[in-house]
């Protein structure tokens, strides 16, 4: 029989999981939500939200803090479903998700830092991991927020350029939670080939900028002519 421990530290990652499986749901990737997994959550919340007297202060803590993120990602999941049954388009959703995650590390920490130092050495270095953990998921919403931009004037000459677009694209589509199985490289080439062509005929130009940003939490490709 799993221990507290071991429920609790499942339970986050079920957590993560539940997020990583909606957000692929939301984006195209599966046909249904994932429900078992969602189900699986819920019977460890009941469980322990019976048990708080068999928790030690540490473990009761994590706990809480595990049930208020997700409770917050339930209520952003019941929103994108409804959302996406009435065709609507849904706000971002990945930014969200990892600012929640960055606050309830962030939280975890000062709890743990304000806890007496007996606890030892193995406390503090958990305090440090959640606090690296926090800096890395805030580092993630920074980047995210961050545009990628390239010039180029034949792409057909430019393949390694060409090629960090592409990159930038899927990457910036996959932290978003968007589907990318209908992108390939081929295919990614031949568009950027065409529509540089199109822009220097029409707007007289030769260089052509490609920016891939998030906009309203949803990817965007746009291609700029450069005076």
């Amino acid at each position: 029989m799993a221990t507290i421990d071991e429920d609790l530290a499942q339970l986050e990652r079920d957590i993560r999981q539940l997020k990583i499986e909606y957000d692929q749901y939301f984006g195209g990737g599966r046909k249904r939500p994932p429900n078992e997994i969602e189900w699986r959550i819920e019977l460890v919340v009941k469980r322990y939200g019976e048990r708080g007297g068999d928790m030690k202060s540490g473990q009761r803590f994590k706990f809480n803090s595990l049930t208020q993120s997700y409770a917050k990602y339930r209520d952003m999941f019941r929103k994108r479903t409804q959302q996406k049954e009435e065709g609507k388009v849904p706000r971002h959703f990945g930014a969200a998700a990892r600012a929640i995650e960055a606050e309830r590390l962030h939280q975890l920490a000062v709890a743990q830092a304000t806890q007496p130092s007996s606890q030892g050495a193995a406390q503090e270095a958990t305090h440090e991991a959640a606090q690296e953990a926090a800096r890395d998921a805030a580092k993630s919403i920074s980047a995210e927020a961050a545009a990628f931009r390239m010039t180029c004037s034949q792409p057909e000459a430019e393949p390694d350029k060409v090629g960090q677009l592409y990159e930038a694209l899927v990457g910036a589509k996959q932290r978003a939670g968007e589907a990318i199985g209908n992108l390939s490289r081929a295919s990614f080439d031949e568009f950027v080939r065409k529509k540089t062509k199109d822009l220097q005929k029409k707007q007289n130009c030769r260089d052509v900028e490609y920016v891939v940003e998030v906009i309203d939490g949803q990817v965007k490709l746009k291609a700029l002519v450069k005076v």
